[in-house]
């Protein structure tokens, strides 16, 4: 068609960002865009941002000026900026960098053909504001082309914890839980276009609460709603907070064939004086506790975590107890950062560990957690696992995929396909998968 219009979206940051971009895109779609691989080739650049990691907002500055070029060659370029950036610094992106046409945070996307239409009249397009109307509600449904086995679906944003480190509260806003029957027609949605796993995000999804037919639902309520999809076969879940991991939730682990053996559960650090200082409202028993009560349930479920370090007034006690913990643990795979200040977080305004200790202690949390991965790995060679196909590995002949634990497993010589769920048995471990034969 001559009016196609072609449209290179960039993700930073989380699952949720890259579940979003799938929807900015689709919303664009009814614009005339399709999308492309390359900016060169674009008629509109959309920056879908993140503002956990340090520096973020100057990455995003950066990752601009690369376009000053393709702007100069090409007047009708539209360049955009979505996401949690563009929900802190607003304004200050339009002052700072002229050649930005429009930015949107990430409870206004729905709103983007307007702004594109706005912008391409050469008007400078601005919502960062939190509308009360569903944004999901008012993403027209448009033919939607065949999917991978593998899919993300937002269900629950915003976040209430107001964690003293994090920005969240203020880029996303409160928790909202969306309705218990748009996330299952989303999710037939999926199915039917070849999805055969679903990972539910939510900046905190265990807090999940969506109107059902029988009035709120819980996760776990959903999980079993969704549990009932033919041809869905694996449900994950994730971020999670503590807090939240209620009691039908921690059952579902052990019930629900389904629900995968897999749980990021982040607890941040293993000292009860900076969790308090981190306001995180649960304390390292209780932590082990839930721990113990999981493992109960779903004896092989693997355990992942986050955890910060150099976190303001952090001792070398305080350190020494979150390694503890992480011993007592025994994490299957964990992501680990040094402390950044966010501005606007109360932590930020707290007297900063020298950033020598934060690297050096986060070296040895690094190398502690790496042998505990390794050590899971390790544990699997010889059993046999589920593993869903996704992709043609790098060798003639060989599929890559992900177990049940989601790990990465390779079979070599591989009659399997795209989108096939098989049993494997692991023959070695490598350092961040995991090879095997079809069983």
């Amino acid at each position: 068609m001559a009016d196609t219009k072609k449209l290179f979206i960039k993700t930073y940051g989380c699952q949720m960002n890259v579940y979003d971009s799938e929807r900015m895109a689709e919303a664009l779609g009814g614009a005339g865009y399709v999308e492309t691989g390359r900016p060169e080739d674009a008629d509109m650049i959309l920056l879908n941002t993140c503002h956990i990691r340090e520096k973020a907002a100057e990455k995003v500055y950066s990752e601009l000026g690369r376009y000053k070029g393709l702007k100069a060659a090409n007047p009708d370029l539209r360049i955009g900026v979505a996401g949690c950036v563009a929900q802190a610094e607003g304004e200050e992106i339009m002052r700072r960098q002229p050649l930005v046409d429009l930015v949107v945070g990430p409870q206004a996307y729905h709103r983007l053909p307007e702004m594109e239409a706005r912008a391409r009249a050469g008007h400078k397009a601005l919502d960062t504001d939190f509308p009360q109307e569903d944004k999901f509600e008012h993403l027209t449904s448009r033919p939607k082309a065949a999917r991978g086995p593998t899919a993300f679906l937002t269900v629950q944003e915003g976040c209430d914890k107001f964690c003293a480190f994090c920005v969240v509260p203020y880029t996303r806003g409160a928790e909202v839980s969306r309705p218990v029957d748009r996330i299952l027609t989303e999710a037939r949605d999926l199915v039917e276009r070849g999805v055969r796993e679903i990972t539910l995000l939510g900046q905190n999804v265990n807090a999940y609460h969506g109107a059902g037919p029988g009035g709120e639902t819980s996760l776990a309520g959903l999980i079993w709603a969704l549990n009932d999809i033919d041809g869905l076969d694996r449900i994950r879940f994730t971020t999670s907070h503590p807090n939240d991991m209620s009691d039908d939730l921690i059952a579902a682990h052990g019930d629900c064939d389904k629900l995968m053996p897999y749980l990021h559960l982040p607890v941040q650090s293993g000292s009860d004086r900076i969790l308090k200082r981190m306001n995180r409202a649960h304390t390292r028993d209780s932590y082990l506790a839930l721990i113990e009560r999981l493992r109960a349930a779903r004896p092989d479920i693997l355990i992942s975590g986050d955890f910060i370090v150099g976190f303001p007034e952090e001792t070398d006690a305080d350190f020494a107890d979150t390694l503890d913990l992480i011993e007592r643990v025994g994490y299957g795979q964990a992501f680990s950062f040094k402390y950044s200040p966010r501005p606007g977080t109360p932590a930020a305004e707290r007297p900063q560990v020298a950033p020598d200790v934060a690297d050096a202690r986060l070296q040895e949390l690094q190398a502690l957690i790496t042998r505990q991965q390794r050590a899971r790995q390790d544990a699997m060679v010889g059993q046999t696992v589920g593993v869903l196909f996704e992709k043609p590995g790098r060798l003639p002949g060989q599929m890559v995929g992900k177990s049940d634990h989601l790990h990465a497993v390779h079979v070599d010589d591989c009659a399997a396909r795209p989108g096939d769920l098989c049993r494997v048995r692991i023959v070695s471990s490598g350092p961040n998968s995991l090879a095997g034969v079809l069983a």
